[in-house]
């Protein structure tokens, strides 16, 4: 691609930068590692295959996740902005393609944050003795459909945990047509979480990066404590063999191949923005180590996680006389139902219930506190200059950014607020990220083009990309994004709740419209740039896929000898 990308100096309002690199490092990892590591990870390992499934999710985390953090890494620390204006530099027929995983993040920082009211209510109430999911002799429980002991066999019982989460937690309707009361507890508590969020962010990266030591360091000492823990528990060898013990039969099967890649995609962030946001912030330094880890981290904590949750549910499977599989489940539920009933049958339940749903909390706000970001730094990027100088005070931009997700989360506490939940979680982030993620590297090495982008590489690195992600980035990745994008179209299944919800009509399409909040911008953008341009349609097309790039010009004993008119 023909073109020459302009140098220019750094705006006269300084943009704020981590203090040091492990600030940096530890918020990508807080958020690539989250509470799905603990609930979602471990059930589709063990429903695709045990053992077996790790053999695709690693070549994928190497053939997909590695160069596409590396690729959203440098665009953001090359551009030094957020995914809105990057996209719109690098091609502004594509500056829809910025806007996309701002409307994506925003959404799920929306309904995730109900999760933190979950977690937050389950903290609390570890504090009773026993834990209140113990028995059924609550008010809550519907005492015919309540046993404590082997309910898998017969559809009509159900367990105290169980109901605990059905009736007391979320007061649950029959529907999503059946939209009930405001649970006011969960209210409560989700303006905890969001308020939390606040208070953690609204200083700016000063506060944040001090923030990130803890919530991204003490689940690991959880983890690792309740690992210990397990591991002596009969049967707890039992679940971690039923989950790394691989089918290999199982690889033949197109759908693990599927799995792994949605699942690492979506764990770690790409194609949501916040890997370029917050490498946006970043000082000019070699990211490529600071990218490995980040995956690795990732993906050896999704396997440990599994691991405790496994002997877990060992232990639990010996205790009921029940095979692993029954047990085990998908969704929340595997923290919110299963894992809770377990740690009632262990010696001093309080404090490990404790110590569990802190970690979750923790695991939530890491994952929270990117997500929030992205949207502050595209108010900041794209409205900035023109809000008055109060209002663009960071303590101002994040209340704006707040206030209006706690609002919209309320519909999520609602006693038919997990129908809209599991609506949400299902449609905001499934085609929509695969679609963005092939685009990103599509434009970027396609358009803007190869030679250009390892020119941006060398400045930050000293060195041009390595021949595999070239080859990576070029072929192998965007091929393989492009056939799970068609194959998960193809072999889209309509939502369900639970074994037996089914979701009607008007609740699908509604689905639908959270995946097109997204995708819509990436035509309107291109719309939007041909109706600015001049000249004829063809005119308009090549002046509008011209890159605008500006580079912010590092400080002198930063500088890379590169001449950009190599490109």
């Amino acid at each position: 691609m023909d073109g020459t990308a302009k140098l220019e100096k750094a705006p006269s309002q300084r943009r704020e930068v981590w203090a040091r690199r492990a600030e940096f490092v530890l918020a990508s990892v807080g958020y690539a590692v989250g509470s799905g590591n603990v609930w979602r990870f471990p059930f589709i390992c063990y429903r695709n295959g045990g053992g077996a499934f790790l053999i695709p999710y690693v070549t994928m985390v190497v053939l997909v996740v590695i160069p596409m953090v590396f690729l959203e890494f440098v665009l953001g620390q090359s551009t030094q902005r957020g995914t809105t204006k990057a996209f719109a530099l690098i091609c502004p027929l594509m500056k829809g393609l910025g806007f996309a995983p701002v409307i994506m993040s925003y959404l799920t920082c929306i309904y995730f944050n109900t999760i933190v009211g979950w977690t937050l209510f389950y903290l609390l109430s570890s504090f009773s003795n026993p834990l209140p999911w113990t028995y059924c002799n609550a008010t809550w429980n519907v005492a015919e459909n309540c046993s404590t002991s082997d309910y898998s066999n017969a559809t009509h019982l159900s367990s105290p945990s169980q109901q605990f989460f059905n009736y007391r937690l979320l007061g649950i309707s029959e529907g999503i047509d059946m939209v009930g009361n405001i649970q006011w507890q969960l209210v409560g508590l989700i303006v905890l979480a969001w308020l939390t969020e606040y208070l953690c962010l609204f200083k700016g990266l000063q506060l944040t990066g001090k923030v990130v030591y803890f919530t991204s360091l003490f689940p690991y000492v959880v983890l690792l404590s309740l690992l210990i823990n397990n591991v002596r528990l009969p049967g707890a060898t039992d679940g971690i063999l039923f989950f790394l013990t691989p089918q290999w039969h199982r690889l033949r099967e197109v759908q693990i191949w599927i799995d792994a890649a949605s699942l690492i995609l979506f764990s770690t962030g790409v194609g949501f923005g916040v890997m370029v946001s917050m490498a946006s912030y970043n000082k000019f330094s070699d990211i490529l180590r600071d990218c490995v880890v980040v995956c690795v981290a990732n993906s050896a904590t999704s396997i440990f996680a599994g691991l405790v949750i496994f002997s877990a549910i060992g232990y639990l499977a010996h205790l009921r006389h029940l095979p692993v599989e029954d047990i085990a489940v998908a969704g929340p539920g595997l923290a919110f139902i299963v894992y809770p009933e377990i740690l009632t049958l262990m010696p001093v339940a309080q404090l490990w219930a404790v110590m569990f749903f802190f970690m979750l909390f923790l695991l939530c706000l890491g994952s929270q506190f990117p997500l929030i970001e992205v949207a502050v730094t595209f108010v900041k990027d794209s409205f900035g200059a023109m809000l008055p100088p109060s209002v663009r005070r960071k303590e101002v931009l994040v209340a704006l950014v707040c206030i209006p997700g706690f609002l919209l989360n309320i519909l999520c506490v609602t006693q038919g607020g997990v129908y809209l939940f599991n609506l949400m979680d299902h449609f905001t982030a499934s085609m929509s990220v695969l679609t963005v993620a092939f685009s990103e590297v599509a434009v970027v090495i396609w358009i803007f083009g190869i030679r250009r982008f390892s020119v941006l590489v060398q400045r930050i690195t000293g060195r041009p990309p390595p021949l595999f992600f070239k080859a990576c980035w070029l072929v192998i990745t965007p091929v393989l994004l492009f056939v799970i994008l068609i194959t998960s179209f193809v072999q889209y299944s309509p939502p369900r709740y639970g074994k037996s919800y089914e979701y009607p009509v008007w609740a699908q399409v509604l689905g639908w419209m959270f995946t097109l909040a997204s995708m819509v911008w990436i035509p309107l953008g291109a719309l939007h740039e041909l109706y600015l341009r001049k000249g004829t349609l063809i005119q308009r097309l090549r002046a509008s896929v011209v890159p605008e790039l500006s580079v912010i010009d590092p400080p002198k004993h930063q500088r890379q000898s590169v001449p950009l008119s190599s490109i």
